[in-house]
Formats: structure tokens, sequence, C-alpha cells
């Protein structure tokens, strides 16, 4: 009876890859490792781990998808409410493997498009990248100036992941540094006691 079921359910994910690649006219892309930080080079580690954190916020099952009703959620908490049939078509847009919700690439993938200016003005997508931009009355003209200078010093740096990466591996040694002063105070502390 579960073989059965199971069947069933690969049968319909199939039927629905095949539906909706010959809508595309191509068959889905899907890359066979999904590394974030090589095909989203227009983002900084720093505004990948943010949207990474937004998307495990809202994905409420912990299944690493945000499903019709997160994405329902999400949106009413950004302030931006969206009608059910308005919420199936931003999932749409995005939705790569035809599996009606998002991954976390698709989720990128919002972000990716609203950059490049690929969504539509009245697209909910369009709503949701832009309640994560910059407010401009809320941080004012000097605020906005600082954003976009520093996001084209950002965008200008080749090198900015490295940059990044250096810093956090700097961190991480001087906490290491700090955890060995700290053991042998304590060990210097402790023969004392002891003696």
């Amino acid at each position: 009876m579960a073989s059965e079921e199971l069947a069933q359910k690969l049968q319909r994910r199939l039927q629905l890859e095949e539906s909706g690649a010959a809508a595309e006219g191509e068959a889905p892309r899907r890359a066979a490792v999904f590394n974030p930080y090589t095909e989203f080079k227009e983002f900084s580690r720093r505004q990948i781990k943010d949207m990474e954190r937004m998307f495990r916020l809202y994905d409420s099952g912990r299944d690493g998808y945000i499903d019709l009703m997160e994405l329902k959620l999400m949106m009413e908490k950004l302030g931006a409410p969206q009608t059910h049939l308005g919420l199936k078509n931003m999932i749409k847009e995005v939705d790569e493997d035809f599996d009606g919700k998002l991954s976390f690439r698709e989720f990128l993938l919002i972000f990716h498009k609203a950059a490049a200016g690929e969504l539509e003005e009245d697209s909910g997508l369009l709503t949701l990248a832009k309640l994560s931009e910059i407010d401009v009355s809320i941080e004012g003209v000097k605020g906005a100036k600082n954003f976009f200078e520093a996001k084209v010093q950002a965008l200008s740096s080749a090198s900015k992941f490295e940059a990044e990466i250096k810093a956090e591996q700097d961190e991480r040694k001087r906490e290491e540094e700090e955890r060995k002063h700290r053991r042998a105070a304590f060990r210097e502390l402790k023969s004392a006691f002891t003696q």
C-alpha cells in the first residue's frame, strides 16, 4: 500500500515536471551541487547569510522549503499580504523544479531577478525583494547615500569574498588566542591553589 502511494506520488511529480518543461520548452535546470557563493556572485557572503537566515526564519516546517502557507505568513509579516492566487504566481515565477514550493536557491533567485530587473512591476516577488532593500524614508537621504556608496564599493571589489573569508578567519584566530590565554591563566590560578 505504501509503495503504491509512493509510486503515485512519483508519477505525479514526473507529470508535473514534464508539463512544466513542455510549457517552458526546455527541461528544468538543476545544478548537481548548489553553492550560493559561486552561483550568485552579485551578493556578498553577508547578504547571502542574511537571506539564508530570513529563509530559515520562515521555513517553519524545517524541510528546506518555503511552501505556500509559509510564504503567505512571510508576506503578511513583511506587511504585504497576497491573495492565494498571487502567492501561487509568486512561487511559479521562480519555481524551477515545479514542486510548488521555494528552495533556498529559488529564494535567492527572487533577489537575483529583482536586481536584474527581470520581475514584473506588479509581481509579489518584486514587493518581497523591495521589502528587503533600504527604506529611504526611515534611513534618510544621508543613510541611503552611505548605503549605495558601500554597495558600489562592495560590487566593485573583485576579491570581496576573499576579504570576507579572511576577516572570518582572523576573527576565529583571535577567539582561539583568547581561549588559549584564558586556559593558561586558569591553569596558573589552579596551580596556585593546589600547592
